[in-house]
């Protein structure tokens, strides 16, 4: 009965829970731009001052950059972290956003109702989802839910360049049983998941250099060495005709998928053509061999980022030029060593630059995959409990992408994370008119309570 009680205060309060978040958002807090330092500055404030209204201890924490908010409830029993960020991505380029990215408003749409403003799901909405499910038990149990610890960056969208230090200068006070984190999105409109998998990256540009200046190639063609020519071999060489890497060694670390995930992720309905056709695409390009939820979240990958060399301008102009560059990027799963695949990577390159040629490498950061233990039982816990509130049952995920923070987590930290979010595929992170759902905010809420019921 007193969860009952939880989620219909959550209920009753969205109104007002609406118009705190339209506060928060109204906060320019762009970490990239120095001139709104004063602004992130202010946003760790008003989160400090909301924590510290449900009586959480809360403080701002000065670093290098932008400040951390650090709280804590004081409680006994499972202890967990929350984690989420406050810095949000410029709004460039601002003519097409509908209205003032920080004057946030809540608009009907044919999909359901949607706030709308720079960070509304990435990551201010998210992160309040937490919040408002903590001032909902505190107006019904009188006290705050067991041991939790939150913990608010203001650099995530800069490259968090002083969240490491901190992790590990305040490690045995952040260290908990298990993380929280807000910052992915639902599977579909109506099912949940808990992201256990997320792939890590490498990043790789690689120059090729011939003549001392562009050549004639009427006078040079055919005799001279073309970087660009060089550059097509060395990138076509990269995958087979089936789209495995050739790189040597690749797949060292690779686990194959365990029946479980297969049978979970086989029960999701996926259907790769359509989830292509939304950006004009139909036909899967991967591992021919692999499923498409197999090769979005658990399989590694290697893909050409971005090719320059010659003249690419209007018009035409004959030459062999000095110079060819290209970057890749690898996806890395299980426990594939970034740093061995970047050497037989360069290895691979090297043998295939003509004599003539030159070769330099610059890397572009370099991490490993995280995998979380399910065998905690929080975790099943927690997918029942997401389970009960959303449509659909909730089902264990991988995620394409990279979050560097779960892996800080279990490096510094000793500690698996729960990344559960609420976020739609359609949010325009990152992008102009960025929204989040109201639902996904109302049930995000809910669902906090009923995990934080099912955990502690």
């Amino acid at each position: 009965m007193t969860l009952s009680a939880v989620l219909d205060r959550i209920d009753a309060d969205l109104p007002d829970a609406l118009e705190r978040l339209r506060g928060f958002l109204s906060i320019p807090s762009i970490s990239t731009d120095s001139d709104y330092a004063a602004e992130c500055r202010r946003a760790a404030e008003w989160l400090t001052g909301e924590l510290r209204g449900l009586g959480v201890a809360a403080e701002v924490r000065d670093t290098p950059g932008h400040p951390m908010v650090v709280g804590h409830t004081g409680g006994t029993g499972k202890s967990v972290l929350f984690y989420g960020h406050y810095d949000v991505q410029p709004v460039d380029p601002l003519e097409l956003w509908d209205r003032d990215p920080f004057d946030p408003a809540v608009e009907d749409t044919p999909e359901g109702r949607v706030i709308r403003g720079r960070g509304a799901a990435d990551d201010k909405g998210q992160l309040m989802t937490f919040i408002e499910a903590i001032r909902a038990w505190k107006a019904v149990h009188g006290e705050l839910p067991g041991n939790v610890t939150f913990l608010f960056e203001g650099e995530e969208e800069s490259g968090s360049p002083s969240l490491v230090p901190f992790l590990e200068e305040n490690a045995e006070e952040l260290r908990a049983d298990v993380a929280l984190i807000c910052d992915t999105g639902l599977f579909d409109r109506d099912r949940p998941g808990i992201v256990t998998q997320l792939r890590g990256l490498l990043g790789e540009e690689v120059v090729i250099r011939g003549a001392d200046k562009d050549l004639h190639s009427g006078s040079f063609g055919g005799l001279a060495a073309n970087p660009v020519r060089a550059l097509a071999r060395i990138v076509a060489r990269l995958h087979d005709e089936t789209g495995r890497v050739m790189v040597p060694g690749f797949y060292d670390g690779v686990p194959d998928l365990t029946p479980e995930l297969a049978a979970q992720w086989g029960g999701l309905g996926f259907d790769a053509s359509t989830f292509l056709s939304g950006v004009g695409l139909s036909v899967p390009a991967g591992e021919s061999d692999r499923g498409a939820l197999e090769q979005l979240w658990s399989r590694p990958t290697c893909e050409i980022n971005g090719i320059r060399g010659g003249y690419a301008g209007r018009g035409f102009k004959t030459v062999l030029p000095a110079e060819a560059a290209a970057k890749i990027s690898f996806r890395l799963v299980g426990d594939q060593d970034p740093l061995v695949i970047r050497e037989s990577f360069r290895a691979m390159v090297r043998e295939m630059v003509p004599e003539d040629c030159r070769v330099e490498f610059h890397d572009h950061g370099a991490a490993p995959a995280s995998r979380m233990d399910t065998s905690d039982p929080a975790f099943e816990a927690a997918r029942r409990a997401l389970s009960e509130e959303w449509p659909h049952e909730a089902a264990y995920i991988g995620a394409g992408g990279s979050i560097p923070i779960a892996g800080y987590f279990q490096k510094i930290l000793g500690m698996d994370s729960m990344l559960i979010g609420f976020g739609r595929d359609d949010d325009r992170i990152h992008s102009p008119n960025e929204k989040y759902d109201v639902n996904s905010f109302h049930r995000g809420a809910r669902s906090w309570a009923r995990i934080l019921d099912a955990i502690r």
